[in-house]
């Protein structure tokens, strides 16, 4: 859908059906894991229909969110590679916070946070599947050792991951004109050219 013929593509359907699976999953992932986690959040299991429902298709959607990530990671891993260009943005990340990005080295379609993000969801989603292979009862029998180890691993990641993914939410709706991309696939050419003005010039040609 392209509101405005002005505006510029920067996700295809397929890519925007790609990412809200991974968030679709994710979300029920952190209801059910932290149903597991703590007593606390124990009724956040009703939400996949009880204790047991939430018990078994854990893992399954698990699965389903591994194999999603993986289709993303291998779509954006060469856009993510860290420069030099990134690595002075990420210096200069505090005035970001500030609200002065006017004198942010100019970037390409991901920024240096963007990028520092991708990686770290990407590591934890390796421990979490690692991880969560030995913890699948049903299908798998390891030594309890390798199980409570998996358990440790599995919660660390998992709660790290919960972090990165409301900084990614709270990163998409602070930079107004973000969340659009991901609803229609397109920006407005003055988003475009004020947050990533290399990847503005890239499919522009200005």
């Amino acid at each position: 859908m392209i509101r405005d013929p002005k505006d510029l593509k920067r996700y295809t359907a397929s890519e925007r059906l790609n990412h809200w699976t991974v968030g679709m999953s994710f979300i029920l992932l952190a209801i059910s894991g932290l149903a597991f986690f703590h007593p606390a959040f124990f009724p956040l299991s009703t939400f996949l229909g009880g204790p047991v429902w939430a018990r078994i298709l854990h893992p399954y959607i698990g699965v389903l969110m591994a194999g999603a990530f993986f289709i993303i990671f291998m779509r954006f891993k060469h856009l993510n590679t860290l420069t030099p260009v990134d690595k002075e943005w990420l210096k200069n990340a505090h005035k970001m916070v500030d609200g002065n990005d006017h004198d942010m080295p100019e970037q390409g379609k991901y920024n240096g946070g963007q990028k520092m993000m991708f990686w770290g969801l990407a590591v934890c989603m390796l421990l979490m599947t690692l991880s969560g292979v030995p913890l699948w009862r049903a299908w798998f029998h390891f030594d309890v050792t390798i199980v409570r180890l998996a358990a440790v691993v599995h919660a660390a990641a998992g709660v790290t991951m919960i972090g990165l993914i409301m900084v990614h939410v709270y990163a998409a709706i602070w930079v107004k004109g973000t969340i659009r991309a991901m609803w229609y696939g397109t920006v407005t050419r003055a988003w475009a050219k004020q947050h990533h003005r290399a990847w503005y010039r890239q499919v522009t040609g200005k």
